[in-house]
């Protein structure tokens, strides 16, 4: 019964530390828990930005002209949906970032080159050697705080990126999934030569070199560096921080209901936000937790440096952004929620962690 009430109290939490979905996922403006946070990485300012793309792109593009931080962001969102920068020009990054998916694909694991469709109904069209991306699909909403601390300082050029935290900074992640074989690359050209082929692709077509110009003030100003500052800059707009949980916190004591209170009470009394912490709800840091492997990969994921470790995922906007966990294999909360439960009980019955290797073979009960 106690274990019920927990995923019960819990599942609340997480219902009210999302923002409410809409057609543009313009979801927030105001930061409340972050409230005196700057997007550009500065402890104390604050923070605008929006999912129509209005607010501060902070990438550093490469080149001697001005910086138009405006045109960069339009230029990154036109980036972001173009497939031409995948190696067969049939997949673009919103094909696994999409809005109608909370900027995730809504699947377990993603399908990116040689796929058909969006989202959970997207299907293998060509069923050739790429196969399936081997790591869920996170989303890309507030990824502008990555790496934010409880006192809301964050570096941008130090962001941890990806479930491993193998890269930093929204620049570097944005080129990551374009040098990919199973997400964007393809068989089109080899991976040393990827960056350097989407840039003569892009290069030859006259409204790009107008928009790279406008965007960085200076002619021939498309290269890989830029391109990924663009993204980023756009990426940075995807802003959402007022839910019900960020309106309760800026004081409104009517933002959440007497049950959401209790699961909040509930949260932090189980030690949820041990990783679960700061403004994102997440540390930001690599945690072995044991969650089993997906059977629709052919081995093991070893995690971050053969650790079975990966990064503790933000809960902002959870009710949108599932499947979970790293491989997808929480489909739904109140799995995921049970998986930890059931740990917990393990580690208190055997007096260790519930964690340790990849958990084994299969879902979710």
């Amino acid at each position: 019964m106690r274990s019920i009430q927990i995923l019960i109290f819990v599942s609340l939490l997480f219902a009210f530390a999302s923002c409410q979905k809409d057609d543009t996922t313009n979801t927030d403006t105001n930061i409340t828990d972050i409230n005196d946070v700057d997007p550009n990485g500065n402890g104390n300012g604050n923070g605008n930005g929006n999912g129509n793309g209005n607010g501060n792109g902070n990438g550093n593009g490469n080149g001697t002209g001005t910086v138009n931080n405006n045109s960069m962001v339009t230029l990154g969102r036109l980036l972001f949906w173009d497939p031409i920068l995948s190696g067969e020009k049939d997949v673009a990054c919103a094909t696994c970032h999409h809005p109608d998916f909370g900027y995730t694909d809504g699947r377990a694991l993603p399908i990116g080159v040689g796929g058909e469709g969006l989202g959970p109904s997207r299907i293998d069209a060509t069923n050739d050697d790429i196969g399936i991306v081997g790591r869920n699909s996170p989303t890309i909403i507030n990824t502008n705080f990555n790496g934010i601390s409880p006192n809301g300082n964050f570096d941008p050029a130090q962001a941890p990126m990806f479930w491993d935290n193998r890269l930093r900074s929204l620049e570097a992640q944005a080129l990551g999934p374009l040098l990919s074989f199973e997400e964007m690359r393809g068989h089109a050209f080899n991976e040393n030569v990827a960056l350097d082929s989407i840039v003569n692709r892009l290069s030859n077509i006259g409204q790009y070199n107008t928009l790279f110009t406008t965007a960085f003030g200076t002619n021939n100003s498309i290269n890989s560096t830029n391109i990924g500052a663009a993204i980023a800059a756009f990426e940075r707009t995807i802003i959402a921080t007022d839910s019900p949980f960020d309106q309760f916190q800026a004081g409104n004591q009517n933002a959440l209901t007497q049950a959401q209170i209790r699961g909040m009470d509930r949260f932090q009394d189980i030690g949820c936000d041990d990783c679960h912490s700061g403004p994102m709800f997440s540390d930001f840091e690599l945690h072995v937790v044991g969650v089993p492997d997906n059977n629709l990969l052919a081995t093991s994921d070893a995690g971050a440096n053969g650790t079975y470790a990966f990064r503790t995922p933000t809960l902002r906007n959870l009710n949108e952004t599932g499947p979970y966990f790293h491989n997808g294999v929480g489909g739904n909360l109140q799995q995921t929620i049970q998986f930890y439960i059931t740990a917990r009980n393990f580690a208190r019955g055997n007096g260790n962690g519930g964690g340790g290797g990849g958990g084994g073979n299969g879902g979710l009960n």
